[in-house]
């Protein structure tokens, strides 16, 4: 067997679990953390790089983890199956909807490899599932059953919250049906103020608060699981990384000020935010002056240090041996360590921000010229004071054109390594144009514990979720990559391919599935119209037409949940009426 399409990240995390190694993605993680559980539960040791499609698996043990995708994408059948029995108390409608499901291809491959996607769709139906039945005790409120359902619904909401974003629609679905329930009940004048006042808070309970406390102890477990260094550190803020076992800034001493001649990082202080790096390679012609390349980057590199020297001069073997500290206020320059050139700005239009100026690499071994002169401010702070690791939020102001040095989500081309984009911004009031010092590299100093900088629980909780958000926010499909508009996936236009060239897969949905029930919605929705006009016209054709006018009319077993589930309902009728 070989390793397919997706199976390329999500394996790949389930092992990063398995070997406590902290990584970046941008959906949350419980999804992650069952896979990575089911391939150790089964003996698997986390050690298949899974690099690209088409590798073969060759002694690895991964069938644990493609199993457990399965079966939870096997229990979609019976779970399809039993909701809509709950809906429609149908044998014949509740068999047509198991049917679909286990008759289409593009489901079938999904849970048949090691994807979120089966746990998804399991946890989503799961929450509908319990949702229905947790309906159809309404008549026995607050006896067991009833608790026991409405608990399974806020843990399935919570489950499905957890391994994709995507699961929040769920909750619409539940949010939505669980007010109709109460407005039913307000009508319920048999019932005081009091019994309604429990009905709300027992949902609230069970639906509001099971759910987010579940939601955060998926991200407690991810924290200590996790708690390596790993390729994900660079999207997390210095304090945050201070946590993560091999990382330089685990378990460190610093020095807490920075001097002349200290060699430092520089991370742009916003989630997110990377590091200010240079590399050898200039800008192209179509960007002139050719000068050095300046971006941010992600990820640890010595690519990412500089020197800080003040702007008068040149630093001596004097300079070096007295320790001045730098201030608010003070003028400086950056000297990249690797090339030996200093960050330089000047009233050349940015590559890609045109508003922005741009922002290179300049000189030689250190010397260059007045435009690699900036002034560093902390931000909040008074003029004077001494500028700290970590915790000052620094700007950086250019000498001559006034300029704040900023940068963005927005990448370079391929000429510039797709890293992002650094400028000087020309709006001073700009408040994201915020840096701290990260490393301090200086053995004049005395060092600090980085201890003093540990964030609390909720401080990363809320940082993870600003990284997924920007992160989903910044995905784009690369250059060459087959992408889809949303109205090619209702007519199945177009399938994806699973695997490399010798051994393919390819997943795409069972046309007849699609476009017969596609055909089937615009009919009904036809026929729907058509009886409706008629009704509301008085035109009556006979008992043929009232047959049909009842077979449309929307009957509840549910009433509180009518307003919901119509379309459900009247689908699932002209499937078995087709």
């Amino acid at each position: 067997m070989v390793l397919s399409w997706d199976e390329t990240h999500f394996g790949k995390m389930g092992s990063w679990y398995i070997n406590r190694t902290f990584f970046f993605d941008v959906h949350p993680p419980l999804g992650k953390m069952l896979i990575g559980l089911a391939g150790l539960a089964t003996g698997y040791d986390g050690s298949f790089p899974f690099e690209k499609p088409g590798d073969p698996y060759g002694n690895t043990n991964y069938v644990g983890m493609r199993m457990f995708c399965a079966v939870l994408g096997a229990m979609l059948v019976p779970l399809a199956y039993q909701s809509v029995w709950l809906l429609t108390h149908s044998v014949l409608a509740a068999m047509f909807s198991g049917v679909i499901i286990l008759m289409d291809t593009g489901t079938l491959t999904l849970s048949r490899h090691i994807l979120l996607d089966p746990l998804l769709m399991f946890f989503i139906l799961m929450s509908f599932y319990c949702c229905m039945k947790a309906l159809s005790y309404k008549h026995r409120p607050f006896c067991g059953l009833w608790w026991f359902w409405m608990f399974a619904t806020g843990v399935s909401i919570a489950c499905a919250m957890g391994v994709k974003f995507v699961g929040l629609f769920i909750v619409l679905f539940v949010g939505w049906t669980t007010a109709a329930d109460l407005w039913s009940l307000v009508g319920d004048l048999s019932l005081s103020m009091i019994k309604l006042f429990i009905h709300l808070c027992a949902r609230a309970l069970c639906l509001i608060a099971l759910p987010l406390i579940m939601y955060c102890v998926f991200f407690a477990v991810h924290f200590q699981v996790l708690n390596h260094s790993g390729s994900g550190d660079g999207f997390f803020s210095s304090a945050f990384q201070s946590q993560l076992i091999g990382n330089r800034l685990y378990n460190v001493s610093m020095p807490q000020y920075i001097a002349y001649g200290s060699e430092i990082t520089l991370k742009q202080r916003r989630t997110g935010g990377a590091y200010l790096h240079s590399h050898s390679h200039l800008y192209p012609e179509d960007h002139p002056p050719r000068q050095q390349q300046v971006t941010t980057y992600s990820h640890k590199d010595e690519n990412n240090i500089w020197l800080i020297k003040p702007a008068g001069k040149e630093m001596t073997e004097a300079d070096y041996k007295d320790v001045n500290f730098v201030h608010s206020g003070d003028l400086i320059r950056l000297q990249h360590i690797t090339t030996g050139r200093n960050l330089h700005s000047h009233k050349e239009f940015a590559p890609m921000t045109k508003h922005h100026y741009q922002v290179s690499g300049y000189g030689q071994n250190g010397s260059g010229d007045a435009n690699d002169i900036w002034v560093v401010e902390v931000d909040g702070g008074s003029r004077g004071e001494k500028i700290q690791t970590v915790r000052s939020k620094l700007r950086f102001v250019h000498y001559n054109v006034g300029c704040l040095l900023h940068s963005h989500d927005k990448k370079l081309p391929k000429w510039g390594w797709e890293q992002m984009e650094v400028t000087c911004q020309t709006d001073v009031r700009d408040t994201t144009s915020a840096w701290n010092v990260e490393e301090v590299r200086d053995s004049r100093l005395s060092n600090v514990s980085f201890k003093v900088y540990s964030p609390s629980f909720v401080e990363m909780f809320v940082e993870s979720h600003a990284v997924m958000t920007q992160g989903n926010s910044g995905l784009k499909p690369k250059e060459g990559e087959v992408t889809s508009q949303p109205w090619q996936w209702p007519l199945n236009y177009r399938g994806q391919m699973f695997s490399g060239p010798e051994h393919r897969v390819y997943m795409l949905g069972n046309p007849i599935l699609f476009w017969s029930l596609l055909g089937l919605k615009i009919a009904f929705l036809l026929l729907w119209l058509g009886f409706s006009v008629c009704h509301k016209r008085g035109i009556i054709f006979g008992k043929m037409f009232t047959r049909m006018y009842r077979f449309f009319k929307l009957e509840g077993n549910y009433p509180a949940v009518r307003s919901s589930i119509f379309t459900q309902k009247y689908f699932l009728r002209c499937s078995c009426l087709c």
